[in-house]
């Protein structure tokens, strides 16, 4: 006898932000770490170093924030290559 059970997806959430090398990287609730570079992002392109280690988790997990950029990002965003930027050629 098999038992039905509804499986919910659910959109990535973070517990952890930080900032390596120009790279912010995401510790998301389902164990997996996402890095995206910071320069695909017009406010975070021209920030300093130290401006990007500023990113704050608001919103349940939900969004990355850096209060000194005035910079809002959702994290299903770009979990799913939501960027405003083209990636930099690397020629």
């Amino acid at each position: 006898m098999s038992t039905a059970t509804n499986k919910i997806e659910l959109e990535p959430t973070a517990i952890r932000a930080w900032t390596e090398a120009r790279t912010v990287f995401l510790e998301l609730t389902d164990g997996r770490i996402f890095g995206f570079p910071a320069d695909r992002f017009r406010r975070l392109k021209s920030a300093s170093e130290e401006a990007l280690k500023a990113v704050e988790i608001q919103v349940n997990g939900y969004a990355l924030r850096w209060e000194n950029l005035d910079e809002d990002i959702t994290v299903p965003g770009v979990v799913a290559g939501h960027f405003e930027l083209p990636p930099q050629s690397t020629e």
